[in-house]
């Protein structure tokens, strides 16, 4: 099968890449750069040129595969509301290119914060939810009627290289020298290996079921204490806990993830899709373990 997959080259994509090659699928890789592309290459996979602003590329990309995998997110905090709409867009440039054709298209979308109890794939997600701008989900599942579509909700994403947003609070307390928490640190932050991540797109693409939605995690929520005791430890800096009134000034633009609590549960993509977490290391474990960057 010729699966064109967005976002190829990154944290997650790669991993994708890698294991559907393996399982002797072609990959179609949107490579908006000469290292990307080479990067494409020699892993195996096919390069397009072009980058998800590219309407041209995008749909030309989508007509010549049999699948679509769309993994891609521009994480520009800074400039946050404009990548999600770069998103949206990209996402109704795809779907409509793919509309009436029977391909399947697999989005990539966030899980949806369900205030005192632990999300499931059932649980719908609401537009503009907590002033996320983010309409990855909503878009693709806007196109249910025309294309075989398949939402993969994603939570923090790990390895020993890379923890999801615990990357970014390793960072801040690489440079501020203390591990924060808010309160009692017990909002939770579910998480999932990269590679058994890339193992369920694989699922969803061979099995899923058009118009359903599922979890990419395997441990339904972490507090956030126990991710800032890690870090202290990895980092050997002292573990603190702020009152909340200290924590804006603390954490910056971090301060809406450091109060993020969004449990959430697998149970029900297990059950439908057979998909097993295969990894050994938690999302504790590649904390205590994680490669440093350079400071």
């Amino acid at each position: 099968m010729r699966i064109f997959l967005t976002g190829a080259t990154g944290f997650v994509g790669s991993a994708i890449t890698s294991t559907l090659l393996q399982d002797g699928h072609h990959v179609i890789g949107l490579a908006r750069s000469d290292a990307t592309l080479a990067s494409l290459v020699a892993a195996g996979a096919i390069p397009y040129r072009g980058d998800l602003t590219d309407a041209h590329s995008l749909q030309r990309a989508t007509e010549s595969a049999d699948a679509v995998i769309h993994a891609a997110f521009d994480h520009d905090f800074s400039n946050f509301a404009a990548s999600c709409d770069i998103d949206r867009q990209a996402i109704a440039t795809i779907g409509a290119a793919l509309a009436g054709s029977g391909k399947r298209l697999i989005v990539t979308a966030g899980l949806p914060p369900t205030p005192g109890r632990t999300a499931t794939e059932d649980e719908l997600a609401p537009d503009g939810v907590q002033g996320m701008p983010r309409l990855s989900e909503q878009t693709a599942l806007s196109f249910s009627s025309d294309v075989h579509v398949s939402v993969i909700r994603m939570s923090q994403v790990h390895d020993r290289h890379r923890q999801g947003f615990a990357s970014y609070f390793l960072a801040h307390a690489q440079k501020t020298g203390v591990s924060a928490y808010i309160g009692e640190g017990n909002n939770r932050w579910p998480a999932v290996h990269r590679q058994d991540a890339a193992r369920l797109y694989r699922h969803v693409l061979e099995d899923g079921v058009a118009g359903q939605r599922y979890h990419a995690l395997t441990q339904e929520g972490i507090r956030q204490r126990e991710v800032a005791e890690a870090i202290g430890r990895r980092l050997n800096v002292p573990v603190v806990a702020l009152a909340a009134q200290d924590a804006a000034q603390h954490f910056g633009w971090l301060e809406r993830i450091a109060r993020m609590d969004v449990p959430a549960s697998s149970t029900l993509t297990q059950a439908r899709l057979g998909w097993r977490p295969a990894e050994p290391s938690g999302f504790i474990d590649d904390i205590d373990r994680a490669v440093l960057a350079a400071t």
